[in-house]
């Protein structure tokens, strides 16, 4: 099995996506006694964290699901036939999540060949199960072999058979969650467990532009007007609660969204309302609050045409070949391992 090496992953607690090789305790108490404080997104995704994420991906002013399925829809079949190059196409996933745009791009590749080996990977137990039964039941030619695993430091890829080649599925922006040198690194590591000639299918979030996206459009994709993102974001704390007796009071805490311009990127943060002292039984400590303190739970970094095709290059790939919607708020890139 071609295995992605831990030599060259993140190290950073707000990337780590996983809790096979840091527990849930051990990454609490490091986030908390941090300054700032911090803690990764992986915590978000519980059962429950997972549903309000699929809510998320339908609101209206989440557009980056809604315009990447758009370019799926228009292109997926040209996307798949080039990641074949003639040949039987395996279909990996990495943060598969409940796979729901995926399942046009699958269609496209059985369209192509017939029965499709999808291999779907991702922390959440319960978004893999429901992807599963659903292609089971919508999709019968889609052989569905799913994962559970940190991508980031156990993706482990079964050797490909004779006349069949992979593409790998980074879709949803999900890059944009890695800090810039962390999503290089990432990627180089993709490419060494791919063989030359396999393919990365990468779906971007690009920057707000004078005349096209604004910040406005930006920030309201993740501050919903239905409060659903605060939910999902309060949800960390909700899990917390539960899995380290802790008393996060949830009114306490209030959803905040920034945009950093110097960095390029979205930033979510739960911020304490009021001066308080917050007990987690389980790791035997209080952690104190003064009045607007944040914890720092996710980065979206949104990428400028140019550097995700440098990003790429550098990691090991051909140069990409990049779908766009018309009004240049989301890319879809294609790039062949060298």
């Amino acid at each position: 099995m071609a295995t992605l090496s831990a030599e060259i992953l993140p190290s950073d607690p707000c990337v780590l996506l996983d809790t096979s090789c840091t527990t849930i305790a051990e990454t609490v108490r490091e986030g908390l006694t941090a300054s700032p404080k911090t803690l990764p997104p992986w915590l978000f995704y519980d059962r429950d964290g997972s549903d309000l994420f699929d809510r998320i991906t339908q609101l209206p002013e989440y557009y980056l699901t809604r315009i990447e399925r758009s370019i799926f829809a228009a292109d997926a079949p040209e996307m798949m036939a080039l990641a074949a190059c003639g040949e039987k196409l395996r279909v990996v996933e990495i943060g598969a999540g409940s796979a729901d745009k995926t399942r046009l791009l699958l269609a496209a590749a059985a369209d192509m060949q017939g029965r499709v080996s999808y291999h779907p990977v991702d922390v959440s137990e319960s978004a893999l199960e429901e992807a599963k039964e659903r292609l089971q039941r919508e999709m019968p030619e889609i052989h569905c072999h799913p994962q559970v695993a940190d991508y980031t430091r156990d993706l482990r890829l079964t050797p490909c058979f004779d006349g069949e080649r992979r593409v790998v599925l980074f879709i949803g922006s999900s890059i944009g969650n890695f800090l810039p040198e962390e999503a290089s690194s990432l990627l180089r590591g993709l490419r060494l467990a791919l063989d030359r000639g396999d393919s990365i299918l990468l779906g971007v979030d690009l920057a707000p532009t004078a005349d096209g996206k604004s910040i406005a459009n930006l920030t309201a994709a993740y501050d919903d007007g239905a409060g659903v993102t605060a939910q999902f974001n309060k949800n960390m704390l909700v899990r917390l609660n539960r899995e380290l007796d802790a008393d996060f009071d949830l009114d306490s805490f209030a959803h905040r969204i920034r945009w950093n311009e110097d960095e390029s990127r979205i930033e979510m943060h739960l911020e304490s309302l009021i001066d308080q002292r917050i007990r987690i039984d389980a790791l035997d400590m209080n952690v104190e609050f003064a009045a607007g303190e944040t914890i720092h739970t996710e980065n979206s970094y949104k990428y400028r045409i140019g550097e995700v095709e440098k990003m790429l290059q550098s990691a090991g790939f051909g140069h990409p070949q990049r779908w766009r919607d018309e009004d240049g708020w989301f890319a879809v890139y294609l790039a062949q391992a060298e």
